[in-house]
């Protein structure tokens, strides 16, 4: 099953990336910008795990036996996200590691630009669009 992936939390001051004309794909500032953009979304997973793990800590005994079974439920989602997020975790540090690697922003099926907006919508996409709609098509065919 794929990673549920939210976009890089609006709440930091995010400004789009503007090339100067003629502007080499994935200069310097690109990546930057891009290793920047991956770093605040971390920080922000981070703080929301440190949050969960509070609220579990706190919650964990203010319940009477009646509302046991609820605040199981609730943390069993909890959880759940949390899982989730762990392995977006994992794909935005791979992301910085390619980004090290002088290796980001192009489409690992092809070799196309994946493209700045789709980028920064998307920072951990490996996938240029038409690779990823075509991965997308074949498997919905595959009953996936």
């Amino acid at each position: 099953m794929p990673v549920a992936e939210k976009k890089p939390e609006a709440s930091k001051s995010f400004t789009p990336y503007e090339p100067a004309p003629g502007e080499e794909y994935m200069n310097e500032q690109q990546l930057a910008h891009f290793r920047q953009l991956l770093l605040d979304w971390k920080q922000d997973l981070m703080e929301e795990v440190d949050r969960t793990v509070r609220h579990l800590q706190e919650d964990a005994n203010n319940y009477d036996p009646a509302d046991r079974a609820t605040q199981e439920e609730g943390f069993s989602l909890e959880l759940r996200t949390r899982d989730r997020e762990r392995k977006l975790l994992k794909k935005i540090n791979e992301t910085i590691d390619k980004i090290d690697d002088d290796d980001y922003g192009f489409c690992e099926a092809c070799g196309v630009e994946i493209g700045i907006r789709r980028l920064e919508a998307r920072p951990t996409a490996t996938l240029c669009v038409d690779c990823k709609t075509l991965a997308e098509l074949k498997e919905k065919q595959l009953g996936g």
